[in-house]
């Protein structure tokens, strides 16, 4: 149990966190610039869309059936939510602080810097926390692929095929158990770099 608890952590880790390295610059980018945008908007909308269980077998083609085509697979699982968010976490910065940093003499990368990116990043952590349940949803199918290389995943199905309904329970408390302790420690962090959300006024 625990070296398969082990590898699904270590996978899901590095998944989430290829994604948010995509997602976030390239939502910076479509919120800050109207063209790129106007252009990208709806095919980034979209993406929400795909089925994306059944394209496991697209995954397998590009990346073969090792750790890595299973972290791809959740990366891209993450983005496909992760990236509008961004993109409208961005819009929602006021124009009242961009208008005031810009009359203080601020030049556009001052502006990202000391207002779009803590504005945009204290509100798009929470997300972020939000969508790890995501990120354990497609773990389990993701690790179906070449069950050999264990997780926690491949162990429920394992059990639910040997008819071992009490451990698939098991299996799925631990998964639990585990998401609630990312959350704790996500809420902590998140108290420990934007600070300024838990000051009352």
């Amino acid at each position: 149990l625990v070296r398969n608890l082990g590898y699904s952590v270590t996978i899901n880790l590095l998944g989430y966190l290829e994604a948010v390295a995509v997602a976030v610059p390239i939502g910076f980018l479509l919120g800050l610039l109207p063209l790129f945008r106007e252009l990208f908007r709806k095919y980034v909308d979209a993406l929400r869309f795909l089925p994306l269980t059944a394209l496991t077998g697209l995954f397998i083609a590009w990346f073969g059936i090792e750790s890595n085509m299973k972290v791809q697979f959740l990366a891209f699982g993450i983005i496909v939510y992760l990236l509008p968010v961004a993109m409208q976490r961005v819009q929602e910065v006021e124009q009242v602080y961009v208008d005031t940093i810009y009359t203080l003499g601020a030049t556009s990368w001052q502006t990202v810097r000391h207002v779009f990116f803590p504005a945009v990043m204290g509100k798009l952590f929470d997300d972020i926390r939000v969508l790890v349940a995501i990120s354990w949803t497609y773990i389990i199918v993701a690790e179906l692929v070449n069950k050999s290389e264990g997780g926690i995943g491949a162990l429920a199905y394992t059990a639910a095929r040997q008819s071992r309904v009490d451990k698939v329970f098991a299996l799925l408390l631990v998964i639990i158990a585990v998401g609630f302790l990312q959350d704790k420690l996500m809420r902590g962090l998140d108290r420990l770099l934007f600070p300024h959300k838990s000051t009352k006024a």
